[in-house]
């Protein structure tokens, strides 16, 4: 970590790497000039983004790769945004047909979201997000619908790059360039989301975020997934879209004003599993980009935040119809995740036969992957202990029966009578 930081100041030196100020307005010129487009389409995602860099500027304490990484995931925003109105304005059947109604996993960070959107992901009678597509999902201008993709590659770089400088991150979150993946990344798009404070230290864009309304966002994402779906180049009807992000738990009343007819499955797991996983996710990403990440204060902020998901998540749930979502437990995904899979799929009106076997092939192929490798996390780490987050979540784990289930007492038989006077 030490050495690529160094690197990267050494680059900024040396002008080999140009170093933009955190800018909005600088960033903005840059990109247009790269570009040689002007229009960002909806404007609402510039608030965002100049309330997110601001955070960055007095609070993240980005050390030079911090910086490096920052300047070029906004620039990266900032293009995309022209390249995609680039593509609304020059072919107008891109936002055409409608979205069908999609099918979203709902739960918080590090609740076995990923394992259910993963199984549902294969079923190929729906649509999912690769991991290219979330990371890159606008490609440049002059790209032809099925043609040769440079984006998997680009996503493929990356993500070798974060392996290389913490290697724990391919434990806690193991993909790869065509993984099916969630769609955080349109998010990122309008500078939006959780995500930004996973990687920095940026309370005051947090804040102000909880507060927002995420409408525009959440619309921006939908018209995203029309582009990722003309850009794969199939003259097919477009299938039911599969989506999850924990981000929705904070933005269920926006999420349904987009997508009105949506099946929700919602998944609960034990509080204090999923807030000392989060404070692992975090720790592990906040290390690259700041030397002063601190662990106490991640544990503190990740078991509000968590706290704020579920509270948001309860109220907006208990004014869904029972009709349009389902609940279901990471205790009996682990347990017997084919019996949970077939009640959902009684949710959803559909017959699971046709998935299984591909359901099956990723649930053999994941236990192979995660044989020798184990994601491992320590609350103590955090400043935190299982009863004080446990109590913070009482009201939560009693609803969902979410409290951990005593380990069955050994059974010894009892002796009858005669047996035990012939040992004696």
């Amino acid at each position: 970590m030490g050495v690529a930081n160094f690197a990267v100041g050494g680059l900024n030196k040396l002008a080999l790497v140009p170093e933009l100020p955190l800018d909005l307005d600088d960033l903005c010129d840059a990109a247009r000039r790269q570009t040689g487009l002007d229009d960002f389409g909806d404007p609402w995602f510039l608030r965002p983004l100049e309330v997110l860099i601001e955070a960055i500027r007095e609070e993240a304490s980005l050390n030079a790769l911090g910086r490096f990484a920052a300047t070029g995931q906004f620039m990266k925003v900032l293009r995309e945004r022209l390249w995609t109105q680039h593509w609304f304005d020059t072919h107008e059947e891109i936002l055409a047909e409608p979205l069908a109604p999609p099918v979203i996993v709902v739960g918080p960070m590090r609740s076995g979201t990923t394992r259910l959107h993963r199984l549902l992901a294969a079923d190929e009678r729906f649509e999912h997000m690769r991991f290219f597509e979330t990371v890159c999902p606008v490609p440049e201008p002059g790209f032809r619908p099925g043609g040769r993709d440079r984006r998997p590659r680009q996503a493929g770089r990356l993500l070798s790059t974060v392996h290389k400088l913490n290697p724990r991150t391919a434990v806690i979150h193991p993909t790869g360039p065509f993984e099916p993946e969630e769609e955080l990344g349109l998010l990122v798009q309008s500078a939006w989301g959780m995500k930004h404070e996973a990687q920095w230290r940026i309370p005051t864009y947090g804040r102000w975020a909880e507060e927002e309304d995420a409408t525009p966002a959440y619309s921006h994402l939908s018209r995203l997934l029309l582009l990722v779906h003309w850009a794969r180049g199939r003259n097919v009807p477009r299938k039911p879209w599969v989506l999850k992000t924990p981000q929705h738990m904070l933005d269920l009343p926006a999420l349904l004003r987009v997508f009105p007819e949506a099946k929700l499955i919602f998944i609960h797991r034990d509080p204090a599993k999923v807030v000392g996983s989060s404070c692992s996710l975090v720790w592990n990403q906040m290390t690259i980009h700041s030397d002063e990440a601190d662990p106490h204060w991640i544990g503190e902020h990740w078991l509000d935040k968590t706290s704020l998901q579920i509270d948001r998540m309860q109220a907006a749930r208990s004014r869904i119809h029972p009709n349009q979502r389902i609940d279901v437990l990471y205790r009996d995904m682990d347990a017997d995740w084919e019996g949970v899979m077939r009640r959902v799929y009684r949710f959803l009106d559909m017959d699971i036969g046709p998935a299984l076997p591909a359901m099956q092939r990723y649930v053999r192929n994941a236990k192979s992957q995660h044989r020798w490798q184990r994601h491992r996390y320590d609350l103590t780490s955090f400043g935190l202990d299982q009863k004080t987050v446990r109590g913070r979540f009482e009201r939560y784990a009693s609803a969902f029966d979410l409290h951990p289930k005593p380990a069955r007492p050994e059974i010894v038989p009892v002796m009858q009578q005669g047996a035990r006077q012939a040992l004696a």
